[in-house]
């Protein structure tokens, strides 16, 4: 059965009509491209047939792009010569929009051809947006929800369908970079706005085929002699800076570590100084060039592919019943309380956030609002969805009102008695079925259900600062929970649209064990006489969000002394850490404990304004002459983390690699380049990633050991993704 059909009306229109079998969207395929072209075909050959209108099946949405299992294997797919057989694949593409907008034309006169519009009926992005791109006039229903543009960069790609050589001659380099550089989506009011769709109707369909009959001028302003491209070209006056200006913003955002931006950049600014058809090929070679890259397949993977497994219940206890969550205590209204309130609210959860004082409570209940309000002021919102959101929130001291609570999200201090105090008091009160989960972010699950009456209902849920804008949700096995604990979490999760992660209990859990021996890699380095310019660039440059100096400063100094302090009481003299507390209490004794305090490893002015690295450093720390090669650096920041993951993996408290991998990135920013750590020791191949980690244990001691799992699989050639995938056949 094919993905597109095709009726022509009694005014010779022909409408295409997109599909995809089983797809709640449509996305492409190869089959569908070889469809579609046979339909232009018959609608170009047909003397009956005055024009094309191409529209969606799918109620509310014109497509969601191209089906991206298939771009993550397109270079396995292209034999033996893998850059010729996707660099052919693509013009073969190019071939078949090209044929769309060009639609019969005389290649010399420009005259003759049939109108093709492009109807949608909401959301349009990637080759969804780059196929109505090649058509002659684009209408869009007024659909608030809809979202139209290109947010191929995201996923480590970039619009390689036309789409990046047709936005430029259409809207200029500075008018595309939003949406080529940042992948910036549009509802259709904005869309036409901004230019990058032509009509707005009630029924676009009807006004598409209204504009075909019209016999309108179809040829595109760049296939016309004499076009000039909007804003000017790279060597002309007007459009010079705009390159220089996009080159210095590309290279200062992603610090060299995203390859897809510096090859979209490329073929930007080669393709605007060659004709249109040669545009196409320059843009094909640069979209070769990044499928070939490692990088991208790796970005699709676990940004798109495997994210989306996990939102949709990858390693959820298939066998136990739908546990959407009706009603939610959350205890603790303190910033990670309010900021679960708020998100719990926003997805129609009734709430009760409880404290110790009312005026707590209803500061708490206060986040809500001030959030509703920023949304309202950038209309996002409206004064009755605050008023419906803050509705589901019940602020209050009592214990009482978590009656009828079938989830409990305990966030108050990080203590153990305090913690067991509210379980058992929580307990009086709520169902025999309620789950009680906390957010802790160290204290062991099975410490802490110690006090629970019901240990089996009792499970870890770590959300992330500041919750409402941070992606994932650590769920956390204590040694007792049960599977309808673990889905209870899982349900919840993706009833407030984040991304779960479900590990076993262990100290630190997954995401603070693979950070922490980051930020400390950072600060041993200090104390060794590391230029501290050089650590936090080299982790940029990593494409790192921030240097393990600044991660300290946001997180605060004193934070990392009370962590330090508690680790080392539970490891006594297997603490390996004390080279790290010299640097750490001395900066604390010193009042410097971060941004919170406008003091900390960087300096910060009166308004809390983070300035240049603080110079009191090198006074304490004096810098070395020597200094190492930034490699080196990079290699001590990445191994340090990438190494807990493999131990994770290899305890068992990663059970599943894809959750380590998205977990990294949407955790604490992993390089998203990489993939994730286990794709980035892919990447570098396990060999290769053994022999470095000898290397580093005989400089820098063990921590750098390769792991007894990483030491096999480099004997055995093996990869994480070959041996660990849900796919894949047993070591």
């Amino acid at each position: 059965m094919s993905d597109f059909s095709m009726n022509i009306d009694a005014d010779g229109v022909a409408t295409i009509v997109w599909d995809t079998v089983g797809k709640s969207m449509n996305v492409m395929n190869q089959q569908g491209f070889d469809d579609l072209d046979a339909l232009i075909d018959q609608v170009l050959a047909d003397d009956a047939i005055k024009g094309a209108v191409l529209t969606s099946g799918k109620p509310g949405s014109f497509a969601g792009g191209m089906d991206l299992n298939i771009i993550s294997k397109m270079k396995e797919m292209a034999g033996d010569a893998p850059a010729r057989g996707l660099m052919d694949g693509l013009m073969a593409t190019h071939a078949i929009l090209r044929k769309i907008e060009r639609a019969g034309m005389d290649p010399k006169t420009n005259k003759g051809g049939k109108p093709i519009a492009a109807a949608l009926p909401g959301t349009a992005l990637g080759i969804g947006f780059e196929l109505p791109l090649a058509c002659h006039r684009i209408f869009a229903a007024p659909n608030p929800k809809a979202k139209i543009g290109l947010p191929e960069i995201m996923v480590g790609i970039f619009p390689g369908m036309g789409g990046t050589t047709r936005l430029v001659r259409k809207m200029g380099a500075m008018g595309a970079s939003p949406f080529l550089l940042e992948g910036k989506l549009s509802d259709p009011a904005r869309a036409k706005a901004a230019g990058l769709i032509d009509e707005i109707a009630d029924d676009p369909v009807a006004a598409a085929k209204e504009w075909v009959l019209s016999e309108p001028k179809i040829v595109k302003p760049w296939d016309e002699k004499g076009y000039k491209m909007p804003g000017g070209a790279p060597y002309h006056p007007a459009g010079f800076m705009t390159y220089v200006g996009a080159s210095a913003m590309v290279n200062g955002k992603t610090q060299g570590a995203f390859p897809a931006a510096k090859a979209l950049l490329s073929a930007v600014y080669e393709g605007a100084l060659v004709p249109f058809d040669t545009a196409i090929k320059i843009e094909a070679r640069w979209f070769t060039n990044v499928l070939m890259n490692p990088s991208s397949s790796a970005m699709i993977r676990s940004l798109f592919i495997n994210k989306e497994a996990l939102e949709k219940g990858a390693v959820r206890p298939a066998e136990v019943s739908d546990q959407s969550v009706r009603k939610v205590g959350v205890l603790g209204a303190g910033m990670m309380g309010a900021g679960i309130a708020l998100v719990s609210a926003l997805a129609g959860i009734e709430v009760v956030l409880l404290d110790q004082s009312q005026e707590a409570a209803d500061k708490g209940k206060d986040y809500t609002a001030t959030y509703m309000d920023k949304g309202i002021a950038r209309k996002k919102a409206t004064p009755e969805k605050k008023e419906a959101v803050l509705a589901q929130i019940t602020a209050t001291t009592d214990y009482n009102a978590l009656a009828g609570c079938d989830l409990i999200v305990e966030a108050v201090f990080e203590d153990v008695a305090i913690k067991a105090e509210v379980t058992k008091r929580v307990e009086a009160v709520v169902d025999a079925e309620c789950i009680f989960a906390t957010n802790t972010s160290t204290l062991p699950i099975s410490e802490l259900a110690k006090a629970s009456a019901r240990p089996e209902q009792f499970i870890g849920i770590h959300f992330f600062s500041p919750v409402d804008k941070m992606l994932l949700v650590e769920i956390i096995k204590g040694a007792q929970t049960g599977d309808r604990a673990t889905a209870k979490a899982l349900d919840f999760v993706r009833q407030i649209k984040k991304t779960p992660i479900v590990v076993n209990d262990a100290r630190f859990f997954y995401a603070n064990r693979c950070i922490i021996p980051y930020i400390n890699e950072g600060i041993r380095m200090v104390a060794e006489g590391v230029q501290p310019a050089l650590i936090e660039n080299a982790a940029k440059q990593l494409g790192m969000p921030l240097g393990p100096l600044q991660l300290v400063d946001e997180t605060s100094v004193d934070l990392g002394v009370k962590i330090a302090k508690a680790t080392k009481a539970a490891m006594g003299d297997a603490y390996p850490d004390g080279a790290v507390d010299e640097v750490l209490f001395w900066m604390a004794d010193e009042g410097r404990l971060g941004r919170k305090a406008n003091a900390g490893f960087y300096a910060y002015d009166d308004k809390g304004k983070r300035g240049l690295l603080w110079d009191g450093l090198a006074a304490k720390y004096p810098t070395s002459d020597a200094q190492p090669d930034i490699i080196e650096v990079q290699h001590r920041l990445m191994f340090a983390q990438t190494l807990e993951a493999v131990r994770a993996l290899e305890d068992g408290v990663l059970m599943d690699i894809r959750e380590g991998d998205v977990g990294a990135i949407l955790g604490w920013g992993f390089a998203p380049w990489s993939g994730g750590p286990l794709s980035w020791l892919d990447i570098i191949g396990a060999p290769y990633a053994a022999e470095r980690c000898d290397a580093l244990s005989e400089k820098f001691g063990a921590r750098f050991a390769t792991p007894t799992l990483l030491r096999e699989m480099a004997d055995k050639g093996q990869s994480f993704y070959g041996r660990f995938a849900p796919t894949a056949p047993a070591a």
